[in-house]
């Protein structure tokens, strides 16, 4: 630990052993995905085409704790445990009492959070004997985790980028390609629900529902290949748990309480799910009462919108029938920069800890997060990532109305990756050409 306090960093041997399920540990069991033919809770062998046999082991798990596999913790500690920063200039720059921290993830290899379930699934599907791996990518953090997480253990890698992203983020793909993968616009040409969206939407720039089917299809036809997702499924938001697991040991050897607010970005709900678990888990053991909220942006707002029930996961309706807060899986959000969250459903276990009341939920408005984002940098010296604006917007809203400024008030941010790709979207606010959506 830095003799400041200001960061706050672990020992490679701190980083967490097992990963942490919430599912055993909700007040009401979660809705089981259905079979969308049969409308029955859906068995391993309906998944088998697409995932290995241990990733749908921990998709349907009810254990608690879940070993991590020495393999994937030595390839963590090329960046984990990421810091945690005591953020004394944002404190000083809002004019608040509360103690800020941040959790930051932008120092993994691809510059996000992604990484770590990216190099989880790269293991098992090398594991099983599988040789390429295709995907979906909205912003790109995703597909470039696993780009680099294939590239690590020696597999091929399909990516399927959402249009409006390929063309506005180039450098996401080149960083993609770098990794040795091949990195296609959806909807495209390849498949065919990738020609059959461009008919029913011949203008569309594109979605995460509409590149998840494509990719899905793609690895459906291809024995040799399996499907990987980066977001929404059970075993993603079991590996992202290293997050929260880490910031529970890193405020306590800075000296602090549990948080008693808790904002993290959500789109698909991974980053969220990643730094929150643990602490609804500290919750739900009577050692806490941190006030979790996801932060999701206006343009796609699943929890604060959407209706809780079962839906696709992807457009063409490939995906088995997920029980979870959504726009409709025919939903095509605005092009907003921040393409990570640009999904119509939420993770199935955060949706039921939204329906059961562990945590709640805003929608920020773009150009309110970019502010938030802007002043963030100014005054930490790190330009966050487009979907983590979201959160730091969240947090700074709720201190501009907390009583006596929020003094004595512990606030942890999660900052889920670096903004250095994402420098076009600060010139389009910045130039005052943002959408505001």
């Amino acid at each position: 630990m830095s003799d400041d306090r200001t960061k706050i960093v672990l020992s490679e041997d701190q980083i967490p052993t097992r990963w942490y399920n919430l599912a055993p540990d909700l007040p009401t069991p979660p809705p089981p995905p259905l079979n969308p033919a049969t409308e029955q809770p859906a068995q391993p062998a309906d998944l088998a085409a697409i995932f290995p046999p241990a990733l749908i082991e921990q998709e349907m798990t009810m254990e608690r704790w879940v070993p991590i596999p020495e393999a994937v913790r030595e390839i963590y500690k090329l960046w984990r445990p990421s810091p945690l920063y005591r953020a004394r200039r944002l404190e000083q720059a809002v004019g608040t009492r509360a103690r800020i921290y941040f959790k930051y993830e932008g120092a993994s290899p691809v510059g996000s959070h992604k990484t770590n379930s990216a190099v989880a699934q790269a293991y098992y599907n090398k594991q099983a004997g599988i040789e390429r791996l295709t995907t979906e990518t909205g912003a790109g953090q995703w597909g470039a985790a696993l780009s680099f997480a294939c590239s690590v253990f020696g597999l091929a890698c399909d990516v399927f980028q959402v249009r409006t992203s390929y063309e506005t983020k180039p450098y996401r793909h080149i960083q993609m390609e770098t990794f040795g993968a091949q990195v296609t616009p959806s909807p495209s040409e390849r498949t065919e629900a990738g020609r059959s969206l461009r008919e029913r939407f011949p203008d569309t720039t594109g979605s995460l529902g509409m590149a998840i089917s494509e990719a899905i299809e793609e690895a459906a036809k291809d024995p040799h290949a399996n499907y990987s997702l980066g977001s929404v499924l059970n075993h993603v938001a079991l590996h992202q748990t290293v997050i929260g697991q880490e910031a529970l040991a890193q405020l306590e050897a800075a000296g602090e309480r549990l948080p008693d607010r808790l904002f993290a970005c959500a789109g698909g709900g991974s980053n969220l799910a990643g730094i929150a678990f643990p602490f609804i888990h500290e919750n739900l053991e009577g050692r806490g009462q941190v006030h979790v909220t996801a932060c999701e942006p206006a343009a796609a707002p699943s929890l604060t919108q959407g209706e809780y029930r079962y839906d696709f996961g992807d457009t063409a309706g490939l995906t088995p029938l997920l029980k979870m807060y959504t726009l409709g899986a025919d939903f095509v959000p605005d092009p907003v920069h921040a393409g990570g969250l640009r999904f119509h459903g939420m993770a199935p276990l955060v949706s039921a800890a939204y329906d059961q009341g562990l945590l709640d939920a805003v929608a920020i408005r773009q150009r309110a997060a970019f502010a938030a984002g802007i002043t963030f940098a100014r005054a930490e010296g790190i330009i966050p990532a487009s979907e983590s604006n979201h959160a730091i917007a969240g947090a700074l809203d709720y201190l501009a109305t907390a009583e006596d400024d929020g003094d004595g008030q512990v606030v942890l941010i999660g900052v889920s990756g670096n903004g250095q790709l994402d420098l076009p979207a600060y010139a389009d606010y910045l130039s005052g050409d943002m959408l505001d959506a």
